[in-house]
């Protein structure tokens, strides 16, 4: 089962006169970072909402809106006096240093922070467990969002990565080839350099394997074709995140195409190395939005 980040969950009910709401939505991050707005009566209950949803959701750009509203439009709301009456003698003393007229001061004071706060009071317990059962509804919906968004993007990992599998096997029929043209390459330059009968077999059967051992990628072959079998079963595990590890696999598989391509002295084999890299570039893409 593979997660994306991208994800999106809303979930509503009543109790009593109040309507509990809750809407949970994630984007790609490389760490996981709540923001999280909800009324003033729920402050202290801000750490453990966390701890719910960042444990939940794992990795990822999180933001939560927590809303708690009367079903009779019957909000009671409060005013801080004594703040309200200091930004009112500070602001005043300025206004009039500055020989400044403005008659909207009062509600330019209304719109600062705390001076107008809700007097919900405390969230009782009845409520608070109502509220923690709408998040985990919210939850559910925002988890299911996640894994439809994951089918679709461990469908194309595996379509790319299989591809990547399978530029691997067709460079194997060109493998002669270019060792045959190495040796022809070679034996030509010395007959050029040397004439025909100067040549040494002994030096230029030296010559040629040396030029082998620096074209071998055998070992190349079997570490990317390893690369990539682990991939697709680490993809395929039942790991909830995965996403760091498969980016690390994902980093080994581009240094073995890597080194591939640089000792393919052929044509046809840069031509498939190019063709896995640009199935890699696909990988690190939709890695980037895995859990």
């Amino acid at each position: 089962m593979l997660l994306s980040m991208t994800g999106y969950g809303r979930a509503t009910q009543n109790w009593q006169e109040k309507t509990f709401s809750v809407e949970l939505r994630s984007l790609n991050s490389k760490y996981s970072d709540l923001r999280l707005r909800s009324p003033q009566n729920l402050r202290e209950k801000e750490t453990e909402l966390r701890k719910m949803v960042k444990d939940f959701a794992k990795r990822g750009k999180l933001e939560m809106t927590v809303e708690i509203k009367s079903l009779g439009g019957d909000d009671q709301f409060g005013l801080n006096i004594p703040l309200f009456k200091t930004y009112y003698t500070a602001l005043s003393e300025l206004a009039q240093e500055a020989n400044y007229t403005d008659n909207n001061l009062m509600s330019a004071i209304l719109r600062l922070p705390n001076v107008v706060a809700s007097s919900d009071g405390e969230l009782e317990k009845e409520e608070w467990d109502v509220l923690k059962k709408t998040v985990e509804q919210a939850m559910a919906k925002f988890q299911e969002f996640r894994k439809t968004e994951g089918a679709a993007l461990a469908h194309d990992l595996t379509s790319s990565v299989t591809s990547i599998a399978q530029f691997l096997k067709e460079v194997t029929p060109f493998e002669k080839e270019r060792v045959d043209n190495v040796k022809t390459r070679l034996y030509r330059n010395l007959e050029e350099h040397l004439g025909k009968d100067r040549i040494d077999d002994n030096r230029y059967e030296q010559e040629v394997l040396f030029y082998l051992e620096k074209m071998d990628i055998n070992e190349e072959k079997v570490r990317l074709s390893q690369h990539c079998n682990y991939f697709l079963e680490v993809l395929d595990n039942n790991d909830m995140a995965k996403g760091r590890k498969l980016s690390f696999i994902s980093q080994e598989i581009g240094r073995e195409i890597n080194t591939l391509g640089a000792k393919a002295y052929s044509a046809d084999i840069q031509r498939l190395v190019v063709g896995m890299k640009d199935e890699l570039e696909k990988v690190k893409e939709q890695i980037a939005n895995i859990v």
